[in-house]
């Protein structure tokens, strides 16, 4: 089994790549190992010392390191982590998961009167934004929209990255802006 991994604009956080499918639609975050309990896979990462956090997509996982330990050392024990859980067969998810893994997010918040502002954004954001933010190893995620302001929540390797502030302003509050005049501002959750 060949994996193979790329470095994602957040420094703290790598995408691995195993060639097989991670899941089958969506995605799941967790930040401890105590949210893991549902996926074999997140819990086996856990097990590797230096791990802070596991992002699962389709095709990929996105595992983050605290700060101390560098990736020369934590890349080979999560190499070998994500080897033995996919040649033991066992799933990446066993059970559902626990309330604060997928959704976890909360409502979405916005008035029903901007119910089909709310629904081009939406468009907007599944079709050219998250494609580009899961190329880095994360997600983004529609939470809300009052008087103007659009509130996302990143996940993955965006949730912490150094350039994600740059990423909502400079790219995604510009494109929403353009398509979508009620738009003002765009702020991070």
């Amino acid at each position: 089994m060949f994996i193979q991994t790329e470095a994602t604009p957040n420094p703290a956080t790598l995408k691995f790549i195993p060639g097989k499918p991670v899941l089958a639609s969506g995605t799941l975050e967790f930040r401890a190992a105590d949210e893991a309990g549902s996926s074999p896979l997140a819990s086996r990462l856990f097990g590797v010392d230096g791990v802070a956090g596991v992002f699962l997509g389709q095709d990929f996982i996105a595992v983050s390191k605290s700060d101390p330990i560098a990736w020369q050392h934590l890349k080979p024990a999560v190499l070998g982590a994500i080897m033995e859980h996919f040649m033991s067969g066992a799933p990446v998810v066993g059970t559902e998961p626990a309330a604060g893994e997928s959704a976890g997010l909360g409502a979405e918040d916005y008035s029903s009167d901007d119910q089909e502002i709310v629904d081009t954004i939406k468009e907007l954001i599944e079709t050219r934004v998250r494609p580009a933010v899961a190329n880095d190893g994360g997600d983004i995620v529609f939470q809300g929209f009052r008087a103007g302001v659009v509130t996302l929540h990143m996940r993955g390797a965006c949730s912490g990255c150094p350039s994600s502030t740059a990423t909502l302003r400079n790219g995604i509050e510009n494109m929403l802006k353009h398509y979508v005049p009620e738009v003002t501002e765009v702020r991070a959750a």
